[in-house]
């Protein structure tokens, strides 16, 4: 794009550098001549084209005025349009390039390869080749590759591509587990319910693909303004064709109507804003971003890593006499610390942040996804699920039904010695600030605020609440995600989705604006997304809004001064005040002004 300005500029400069050495003005028309042809008829046919397809933009008074050079015989006003044009393109270009990956990042995660069990043989197949009913070997670390049923094993997996969840969830015989949920320390075997393209991984990526491609184009900030500016310019045309009868007054005309101010403002007040963005950590990935952000006026966010901070924390520990708190947290953590389930790390590194020195676990024994038993300081202690201690600590479990009847959220159990010792209390922390987040988009005028998650409603609503949003979902699949954008953008409301999982990615793609929060890696979120956050800040969310806001406030304003100035040009050119090389050279001031104003964006 860069190419057709520049060969502009050492055509120009050429004619002028021949002008000075005396070759000749012959010598010097003739360049202005082959630049003003080679550079101008490719924009002359592409405006004729946009005008048979019924599109009607800034680029239809430069045409003309390239058009009129030509039939006058006057490159160098021509060839200063055509850098005009082409600089413009060049950077509208480079403000709005568009990326890319999300649909080939989401595919390339997923698996190729299954491993099918056939009477007493384990094939290595294509996941194209599964068919319905084949029982498929599920390897720790491995990605499920189709939609099933466990008919053997035990383990626990991870569905946060899925559901957004941090929390890995049991996988036993009898268990669904959808494609794209993650193998974590257990083998399983899988019974196929649908075909790898049926399944619920193959349905995101398809989401992404199409929500992607039906994303209406915004229409330029500058073809707005066209459609208002061409008519009163073909106006004063006519006007002094008919006090004068001479065509170079009609094409000095054009020349300072063409709407340089137009075709530069928008672009250039766009690359100050997507740069002033970067200044912040924000990553805007095209321009046509920049505008909805300035436009939207209603938002959604996911719950689980966007307005929480997406991974367990111990809320609270509820030790039984005698144990105390330090004490239940010292003989939990030594026989946890050996063991890779998040619960356990989470533990562990509650205890350790509150100074407590861990003894050694010994005769460690664990049930995959249920709990740990073990020997700490020569006592005898189990920490799991509820269940888990009915099993082995009957005793124990008795004294801990207190603690678990009725309760909400998540926790483990402790058993020392066959007693019980009390409970400890995990949840997902809301991210400090959300709750002025959500306050501080209402002020910008956000009539609108959800919270969608495919987490339980009681968890969902007990977030909402706190932070201060009355709208919400629970229980929702990435395409029920899908659906619910799409309804709130149904009442002409421009949507902002927020986001950080592979799951928002369809949401992300279908919203006006999808904002990914990529701290801690972002993933396909990411990709999906128009803007991305790279610091762990929900504040940034707003920021990006105002910074939108005010980026195309700049350009509507640059807009306007510089057609102003523009049509003062014409009133003097229709007199025959200015010829149309004067014309040019003034036209040029213009844009200088116009690229200066556009630019208080950076700041």
């Amino acid at each position: 794009m860069l190419f057709r300005p520049l060969l502009a500029v050492v055509l120009l400069l050429a004619g002028l550098v021949a002008g000075g050495l005396g070759v000749g003005t012959g010598t010097r028309h003739l360049v202005w001549i082959a630049g003003l042809y080679v550079l101008g008829i490719p924009l002359l046919l592409r405006t004729a084209r946009g005008l048979l397809r019924g599109r009607f933009n800034a680029d239809l008074v430069a045409a003309l005025a390239i058009l009129t050079a030509m039939i006058l015989s006057q490159p160098f006003a021509g060839l200063i349009i055509v850098l005009m044009q082409t600089g413009g393109e060049a950077l509208e270009h480079y403000a709005e390039r568009r990326a890319s990956a999300a649909v080939r990042a989401l595919e390339a995660e997923a698996p190729r390869i299954a491993h099918r069990r056939e009477h007493d043989r384990l094939d290595d197949v294509p996941v194209e080749a599964i068919v319905v009913g084949d029982i498929l070997l599920i390897r720790p670390g491995e990605m499920v590759p189709c939609d099933g049923i466990v008919v053997a094993g035990f383990s626990h997996v991870d569905t946060s591509r899925i559901t957004g969840e941090p929390l890995p969830v049991s996988a036993k015989p009898g268990t669904p587990l959808q494609s794209g949920a993650l193998n974590l320390d257990g083998p399983v075997d899988l019974r196929a319910t649908a075909l790898a393209a049926a399944s619920l991984y193959a349905r995101i990526v398809e989401l992404v693909r199409t929500a992607q491609a039906s994303k209406a184009p915004l229409q330029r900030v500058a073809d707005r303004y066209a459609v208002w500016f061409t008519p009163i310019t073909l106006a004063v045309c006519a006007i002094a064709w008919a006090l004068s009868g001479d065509p170079l007054r009609v094409l000095a005309v054009l020349v300072v109507a063409t709407p340089c101010p137009l075709i530069l403002a928008t672009p250039v007040a766009i690359i100050g804003g997507i740069n002033r963005a970067a200044r912040r950590q924000i990553i805007v990935r095209h321009g046509g971003a920049l505008e909805a952000l300035a436009a939207v006026d209603a938002a959604v966010f996911d719950k689980t890593g966007t307005l929480t901070v997406g991974r367990p924390e111990v809320t609270s520990v509820q030790p039984l006499g005698p144990f105390s708190e330090r004490e239940l947290l010292r003989l939990a953590g030594a026989v946890e610390q050996g063991s890779g389930h998040l619960l356990a790390r989470t533990l562990v590194d509650a205890a350790v942040a509150r100074g407590i020195e861990l003894p050694p676990g010994t005769e460690i024994t664990e049930t995959s996804g249920r709990g740990v038993r073990g020997v700490a300081d020569g006592r005898r202690v189990a920490v799991g699920a509820f269940s888990f201690l009915v099993e082995y600590e009957p005793a124990a479990a008795k004294a801990l039904a207190a603690l678990h009847d009725g309760t909400t959220g998540l926790r483990a159990y402790v058993a020392v010695d066959g007693q019980g010792a009390g409970s400890v209390t995990y949840a997902d922390r809301i991210r400090p600030g959300a709750a002025d987040v959500v306050l501080r988009l209402r002020r910008l005028g956000f009539a609108h605020v959800q919270l969608l998650s495919g987490d339980s409603l009681a968890n969902v609503s007990a977030v909402a609440r706190e932070v201060g949003i009355e709208e919400t979902g629970a229980d929702l699949s990435p395409l029920d995600k899908v659906r619910r954008v799409a309804a709130l953008a149904s009442g002409s409301r421009r949507v902002l989705m927020v986001g950080d999982g592979t799951n928002d990615a369809p949401a992300l793609s279908s919203a006006a604006v999808g904002v990914a929060l990529a701290a801690h890696g972002g993933g396909i979120a990411a990709e999906a997304a128009d803007v991305v956050v790279l610091v762990d800040d929900l504040a940034r969310v707003p920021e990006a809004v105002e910074i939108g806001r005010r980026t195309i406030r700049i350009a509507r304003q640059s807009i306007l001064v510089g057609l102003g100035l523009s049509a003062a040009a014409m009133v003097v050119a229709a007199a025959g005040f200015l010829g149309p090389a004067a014309g040019a050279l003034l036209q040029e001031v213009i844009d200088v002004a116009v690229i200066l104003n556009a630019l208080r964006t950076v700041r």
